[in-house]
C-alpha cells in the first residue's frame, strides 16, 4: 500500500516580487511568471500521475490557490482549500506591510523556535506543528493514494518535520524553488504507530 504525496510550491508571486506580507489580504497571487509557470507544471504532472486518482489540496492563500486550479484541472480534480497548509499567520496589522518593516520595526526581543520574531507573529513550533497536523490528517484521508499539496516554502519545510522526524531546529536550511515539486512516498501504513519510514525521492524539483 504505496501513499505518494507531492508537495508543491506555490509560483512566483506578486507578494514575493514586492516583498510585502503576503495574508489574507495582502496577497495579490501570482505573477504572469508564475501563472506560466503553474500551467507548465499543471501538463508535467499530468504526463506524470496519468491515470493515477489525485486528490489536491491547496493552502487558502491565493498564490496556492492559483497554482493549485490548473493542477487540479489537468488531473482531474476538485481542489480542496486547506488553512492548515498556510506560511505564517501573521498578524493582521502587518498584511500587506513591507516584509523589512515588520521584521524590524515589529521585532519581538528573544524570538526563537518557542518565541515569535516579530510582536503577535505565529512561533516556528506552533506553524510546524499547525501543517505537519494538517499533512498527517490529509495523509490519513488518502492513505495508499496520491495527493498534490499545493503550499509555500513553509509547508515544504514543515513536511521534513513531520515525515522525516527532524528536530523542531535543524541543522541545515531548506531552499524551495517557486512551482516546485518535493515528492515522499512510504509503503507502510501512516497511520501506523511508531510512524514508518518515509522515503524522500526529489527535493524543490523545478525541471
Amino acid at each position: 500500500m504505496r501513499t505518494r504525496l507531492l508537495l508543491v510550491r506555490h509560483g512566483e508571486s506578486v507578494h514575493s516580487v514586492e516583498s510585502v506580507v503576503g495574508g489574507a489580504r495582502g496577497c495579490k497571487g501570482l505573477t504572469e511568471a508564475g501563472h506560466e509557470q503553474a500551467r507548465r507544471l499543471a501538463e508535467r504532472l499530468a504526463r506524470e500521475l496519468a491515470g493515477a486518482h489525485v486528490a489536491v489540496y491547496s493552502s487558502v492563500l491565493r498564490r496556492a490557490v492559483e497554482t493549485a486550479r490548473p493542477i487540479a484541472d489537468a488531473l482531474g480534480a476538485t481542489p480542496i482549500e486547506h488553512c492548515g497548509l498556510c506560511t505564517w499567520h501573521s498578524p493582521p496589522y502587518a498584511d500587506g506591510m513591507p516584509v523589512a518593516d515588520f521584521q524590524t520595526k515589529h521585532a519581538a526581543p528573544g524570538g526563537g523556535v518557542f518565541r515569535p520574531f516579530e510582536h503577535d507573529n505565529e512561533t516556528w513550533a506552533r506553524l510546524v506543528v499547525r501543517v505537519s497536523e494538517s499533512i498527517m490528517d490529509i495523509v490519513y484521508r488518502h492513505r495508499g493514494g496520491t495527493v498534490v499539496l499545493v503550499g509555500h516554502s513553509e509547508t515544504v519545510s514543515s513536511s521534513f518535520h513531520a515525515l522525516a522526524a527532524q528536530p523542531l531546529y535543524r541543522a541545515f536550511d531548506l531552499k524551495v524553488a517557486p512551482a516546485s515539486v518535493t515528492e515522499w512516498t512510504t509503503d507502510g501504513d501512516p497511520t501506523e504507530m511508531p510512524p514508518p519510514r518515509w522515503t524522500l525521492h526529489r527535493f524543490s524539483d523545478a525541471r
